[in-house]
């Protein structure tokens, strides 16, 4: 797998038919489903290898990481729905991966992709309330509340780059 980019633990590459497996795992996992996702369903291989061409054919912004020291999968993080030069920001990571710093790694080399390379004005996300773990995680990495709730009991943060 080709590297697009990288962190001090983290390559980031293009999701990959390599990894179905390693989707499935983490897609099909309640514990982090949950997070993710109110529409939970469990995933076929079919369904990942449908996801995997489309976001290939797509050429969406949508990365695989891999742990540099292991070469283990960590998870997906992927910036989408671009409007007015503001995109959503998306992370899963699986459940073994979790707990290691993983997630405030990436998500601080996404927002530098998102700024520098794509050069975005700003990236948000929606978190749910009951996600403790991962509203301290987006803060540490910048995000701010902006104070609207979804219908669904979500928090929107959005970042902005301060160097435009």
């Amino acid at each position: 797998m080709k590297i697009l980019f990288e962190s001090e633990h983290i390559n980031f590459v293009n999701v990959s038919e390599d990894l179905i497996f390693d989707y499935l795992e983490m897609v099909n996992d309640i514990e982090v489903q949950k997070y993710i996702s109110n529409n939970r369903h469990a995933y076929t291989y079919e369904d990942e290898v449908n996801w995997v061409k489309e976001k290939l054919k797509e050429k969406a912004l949508v990365f695989s990481m891999i742990e540099k020291d292991t070469d283990e999968f960590i998870g997906n993080i992927e910036i989408m729905d671009i409007k007015n030069n503001i995109a959503e920001m998306g992370i899963s990571i699986t459940r073994r991966k979790q707990d290691k710093h993983f997630g405030e790694e990436s998500i601080k080399r996404l927002i530098k992709y998102a700024f520098e390379t794509l050069n975005l004005d700003a990236l948000e996300l929606n978190v749910f309330d009951f996600n403790p773990r991962g509203i301290r995680c987006y803060e540490k990495c910048g995000f701010k509340k902006d104070g609207s709730k979804g219908s669904h009991g979500e928090i929107h943060m959005i970042i902005k780059n301060t160097n435009k």
